[in-house]
């Protein structure tokens, strides 16, 4: 019972990485089992705080014996200040006839308010069904074993779409057994797509799900929102991943004590590199329809414009500022607007752009062109509508967005030119003498100063000190640099200093709730002081290795 609840709260704590809204959920390790063999499920209530939940109403389990349960554990987190905590009850059941049951809905009060599970459906065949426990495992688990109980799959929102149409792929890792940090192999190629890539969880961060009738651990660890370039037949290659698999390491001996510590808990296990790789995707491009607008420049999704102008009374030779946004949905990083046509009298500068997405899901957000136009003669002048063009995939036509017609009245301003675009006239030669100011090469009134210190105290200090530093830091780097190149020596050294530390800890949880992490710092400790003394590597080490280290010492000794 304490074995299993170990294992059940070890799986919370992995799989536990945000904060909890209230959700009570029935999950199972398998959901296709054999006559008589026995399968488990979970009842687990999430919650955002640590109070307590009341009245459990498990399901009947009608079609199926009970072996052991409910089997309760807890698991509490604090995060930035917030409390979170899941509970946990299992079950451990065999069913008795082939056939299709449906096990119904469990309850739980909280707070006064009732919770329901769903149901889980299990389907019961003839023999029985090979399953590879979580957590551990043979070392000789072939690539065939590893790639059913550790793999990732690659999914998208749709495969068949207009070229410049957004579709999201998801890379998500599902795994039964215990994994360490995972590395990055080989990335997808999105050749004839624009990508831009949707911000994921820095940290792996594990939930329970079914896939194919199966519990899983599963995270996403990549998501990119891709346009087609082009189309016809594109393809998403796979992504590929280094995985450390942590499995059990059995042991030949029928020993007591080898069978004891062959527990996972004290360490009886091994790391296996596997290579996970991906499915790859194909993803159908569908060419724009004909009859495009002139004023259609590629944007594909659903958009929205609006515009805005500083003043329309303005004088010559002020800037007026003329905005155009265009926000909604869609590849606005491609977004170009036609080209302003103005009346003669003005100057136009090249227009700054500025965009802002939000990348959920769906590429969203805004993109704002800014003209800066100078009217150059007085009157009245308009500015004519611009139109910018859209293809949308929803309502599969081009949709033509039209800004307001602008007029400004021009007044001349003071002291600037009022002549046409051509030739210069008698005010504007006036003025030059005005905007133009020659230098002075006369009637200069110099008188000599007296000598004065120009390097100073400070200048040498400046020099002096910053070489001082320098030379402190490569000293001090190429002592970091020789201990660095012997890291052993580093652990040896440090080996009983770590100890002590998690044998303090581990003094600290010895009663109460906290017996069963009292148990892991013991382990941790020894485990920790046997790798450092003895060079072993920590995905190498057994306790069989440090037996034979051990002795080989001792004979040296002798």
């Amino acid at each position: 019972m304490i074995r299993n609840n170990f294992k059940i709260l070890f799986f919370l704590l992995i799989t536990a990485g945000t904060l909890f809204a209230q959700k009570f959920e029935m999950t199972a390790d398998r959901t296709k089992v054999g006559v008589n063999e026995r399968f488990q499920v979970y009842l687990t209530f999430e919650k955002n705080d640590n109070d307590n939940v009341s009245d459990l109403n498990p399901p009947s389990f009608e079609g199926f014996r009970i072996l052991s349960g409910p089997n309760q554990s807890t698991n509490m987190q604090i995060i930035n200040g917030n409390v979170s905590s899941s509970i946990s009850f299992s079950y451990i059941l065999t069913p008795q006839k082939v056939g299709s049951y449906t096990i119904n809905k469990a309850q739980i009060s909280y707070k006064g308010k009732k919770y329901e599970t769903n149901t889980l459906n299990v389907q019961v065949i003839q023999g029985t069904t090979t399953q590879a426990q979580s957590g551990g495992g043979s070392s000789q688990m072939s690539d065939e074993e590893l790639s059913k109980n550790v793999f990732i799959r690659a999914s998208v929102d749709k495969q068949k779409v207009y070229r410049g149409e957004q579709v999201t792929v998801t890379f998500k890792l599902y795994t039964k057994l215990n994994i360490s940090s995972p590395q990055i192999s080989k990335l997808p190629n999105y050749n004839g797509f624009w990508q831009e890539e949707i911000p994921t969880d820095h940290t792996i961060n594990m939930e329970v799900e079914m896939y194919n009738g199966e519990r899983f651990r599963s995270a996403v660890i990549k998501k990119a929102a891709l346009f087609p370039t082009q189309s016809g037949e594109l393809e998403i290659t796979p992504f590929e991943l280094e995985i450390p698999v942590i499995v059990k390491k059995k042991r030949q001996s029928n020993d007591f004590f080898d069978e004891f510590f062959n527990d996972s808990f004290f360490g009886g296990t091994e790391t296996i590199q596997f290579k996970a790789r991906s499915n790859s995707i194909k993803i159908n491009a569908l060419p724009l329809p004909e009859g495009q607008p002139e004023s259609f420049s590629g944007a594909v999704g659903e958009f929205d414009m609006k515009s805005d102008i500083s003043s329309t009374n303005v004088k010559t030779n002020e800037s007026v500022t003329l905005k155009f946004s265009i926000s909604g949905k869609g590849n606005l990083e491609l977004l170009n607007l036609p080209e302003l046509k103005l009346p003669s009298g003005f100057e136009v500068y090249e227009p700054k752009s500025n965009v802002q997405l939000t990348n959920n899901n769906t590429i969203a957000g805004s993109k704002t062109f800014d003209y800066l136009v100078v009217p150059r003669i007085p009157g009245t002048r308009k500015i004519d509508p611009i139109e910018f063009s859209y293809f949308s995939p929803s309502k599969g036509k081009y949709i033509t967005l039209k800004s307001p017609e602008y007029t400004l009245n021009i007044e001349k301003g003071e002291g600037t030119a009022n002549a046409p675009a051509s030739g210069f006239s008698k005010e504007d030669i006036k003025l030059l003498n005005e905007d133009i100011r020659y230098i002075n090469t006369s009637d200069f009134d110099l008188q000599p100063k007296g000598e004065s210190r120009l390097i100073g105290l400070w200048f040498w200090f400046s020099l002096i000190i910053p070489a001082l530093v320098l030379a402190g830091a490569v000293g001090f780097k190429k002592r970091q640099d020789k201990l660095a190149g012997n890291v052993q020596l580093a652990k040896y050294r440090k080996a009983e200093k770590a100890a002590r530390n998690r044998l303090k800890n581990a003094k600290k949880l010895m009663t109460g709730e906290a017996s069963l992490a009292f148990y892991t710092e013991i382990s941790r400790a020894m485990n920790g002081y046997l790798e450092d003394k003895l060079a072993i590597q920590k995905s190498d080490f057994t306790l069989d290795k440090a037996v034979e280290k051990l002795k080989q010492q001792l004979s040296i000794k002798k």
